[in-house]
């Protein structure tokens, strides 16, 4: 059983960057009031991650590029029918993969439909101006609903997965804050040194620049 870097640093960073930033986004939506505030600006934070996620998804270290995880017919099909190699399991799984592939979807589209909602009290999203009354209420409602939940259900899905796992003894938690996984056969380690990292940086400070820009559109559409 031979450590293996399955997961470089900036995806465990991101991972459990976006962990925080989720429960927390949670926790102010139901506490309301001056929590808002901070529920914009967590979903600002979530919106980057996500951003620097995607550019990750095909730059990042071998484990973490979409291409090494994407659970294809015959990933799937391999696991499904206990043939699974080890490249089908040193990261993702392909449940896994499809779980992981579905929380970053609805994230991004509670993401999007956040940045057009109005609570008709005190707070509204950035890009409201650009959109119709009928449209920032439909996105609102979704957001507040059924994207909502959905955003619930897979975590708490995630949740129990990691915990099925635990009980197969499969630890799925560890090599996420560690990076390193023990691998009966050899498989691919990822790339993860001070180079990577640094490539990572200046991902994230780029998405927090798309981020910015998107945020000053709505209030140039105000002006105009």
């Amino acid at each position: 059983m031979n450590p293996t870097r399955i997961w470089d640093l900036p995806t465990r960073l991101f991972h459990w960057a976006l962990a925080a930033c989720v429960i927390a986004l949670v926790i102010t939506a139901k506490v309301g009031g001056d929590a808002m505030n901070w529920h914009f600006r967590l979903g600002y934070a979530v919106f980057a991650l996500l951003i620097f996620r995607l550019l990750w998804g095909f730059v990042g270290g071998h484990w973490s590029r979409f291409a090494s995880f994407f659970p294809t017919p015959g990933r799937l099909s391999r696991y499904l029918g206990g043939r699974a190699t080890a490249a089908d399991t040193a990261g993702h799984n392909p449940l896994g993969a499809l779980s992981v592939l579905a929380l970053l979807t609805v994230l991004s589209v509670q993401v999007g439909t956040g940045l057009f909602t109005d609570d008709e009290i005190a707070f509204a999203g950035p890009l409201t101006s650009l959109v119709s009354g009928d449209t920032v209420w439909t996105l609102t409602s979704w957001h507040k609903t059924w994207g909502q939940w959905l955003v619930i259900g897979l975590v708490a899905l995630h949740v129990l997965a990691i915990v099925v796992y635990l009980i197969r003894r499969q630890n799925l938690v560890t090599p996420m804050l560690l990076g390193d996984k023990r691998m009966a056969e050899p498989v691919t380690p990822a790339r993860d040194t001070a180079a990577t990292r640094l490539l990572a940086l200046v991902l994230l400070g780029a998405a927090a620049g798309v981020v910015w820009w998107v945020v000053q559109l709505g209030q140039r559409g105000m002006l105009g």
